[in-house]
């Protein structure tokens, strides 16, 4: 396994972070595991170095938290563990979701209960609150740092002009800031290439993408995508502009690449993640195993410049997604 720091945080985490959405209930959807395996999906984590762990309250109502903090019992300290908040949990309780400060003191609250923990190491908020001003939500998180509930504050996909007022709004009160950033990119979906990734390298931010390999269309030929429980239930996947911009020869591509290496097309899909010097640790979402080993092997592929000129070449602008 690789380390480095995240952001300006002086924290070391694993250049793989496991991403627990995967792993909760299977009530919630069908291709997550229940509580056996995923206690075992995190056990061979660790095995394998892996140190940093991201879930939320939202992932399986709950139960993502509660497995992972089963599956840490004994050593949480060790890990660097990362929630979110924002998505209603409660349909009949309005403030149940939101970014107000009885929204993030309830379900941070409700988090560390269920993770088993009295300080989670990085709280991000899940996605921006139109309805609430960013200095509430600032001032109640920033609250949260000094109760000690809380080590580092995150954000999650948004536009430029949000994630920098936000900042400006921390400098200005004297709040603790965002040090992180978790956003949509992968070889399908390349917009944050734009103005948030160059931004989040000029202020230190931590970058931490999710869906590195496309919700799985880039694990597999384009055709094939429906072959497993995910591809054929997960309705989210076609949401996203995958397919629009070169991604059906994106895809290709990465097949071809993956078949002359002897390696899987999620591995090469992975490893340009990898590649690039903004990202410190791509979030993978695996409910199996051996794709968890994989994903480790990716970090010893190496792509040459040529490679990697040959994999974006196809890339053309697809409408922003991912923030909502």
């Amino acid at each position: 396994m690789e380390y480095t720091t995240l952001g300006d945080t002086g924290m070391e985490v694993s250049r793989i972070c496991l991403g627990c959405m995967s792993i909760g209930s299977s009530d919630w959807r069908d291709w997550v595991l229940d509580e056996e395996a995923g206690v075992e999906l995190v056990d061979r984590a660790i095995e394998l170095g892996i140190n940093f762990f991201d879930t939320a309250n939202m992932y399986s109502n709950g139960e993502s938290e509660r497995v992972l903090g089963t599956a840490l019992e004994g050593r949480r300290e060790e890990q660097v563990v990362a929630t979110k908040g924002y998505f209603r949990m409660d349909e009949d309780d309005p403030n149940s979701g939101g970014l107000s400060r009885k929204a993030i003191e309830q379900e941070l609250s409700n988090s560390l209960d269920r993770l088993g923990m009295d300080a989670v190491d990085l709280y991000q908020i899940h996605r921006w609150d139109d309805d609430t001003p960013i200095e509430t939500t600032l001032r109640a998180l920033d609250d949260a740092v000094r109760r000690g509930q809380v080590r580092y504050l995150g954000a999650s996909s948004m536009w430029v002009h949000q994630f920098a007022d936000a900042l400006h709004t921390s400098d200005r009160l004297g709040l603790d800031r965002f040090a992180t950033m978790q956003n949509h990119y992968n070889l399908a979906y390349r917009e944050e290439e734009r103005e948030m990734l160059p931004f989040c390298r000029r202020e230190g931010i931590g970058v931490i993408p999710w869906s590195p390999m496309a919700r799985g269309y880039l694990t597999r030929p384009d055709e094939d995508i429906d072959a497993t429980t995910r591809g054929a239930t997960e309705e989210y996947l076609y949401e996203h502009p995958y397919r629009e911009g070169g991604g059906r020869e994106i895809n290709e591509r990465v097949g071809q690449l993956a078949e002359e290496r002897g390696v899987k097309m999620a591995q090469i899909a992975l490893s340009w993640v990898l590649h690039k010097d903004w990202v410190d640790a791509p979030i993978v979402g695996t409910s199996s195993v051996e794709h968890l080993e994989d994903a480790v092997e990716a970090l010893e592929i190496d792509l040459s410049d040529s490679d990697v000129e040959y994999l974006e070449e196809p890339y053309e602008p697809v409408p922003v997604s991912g923030h909502d």
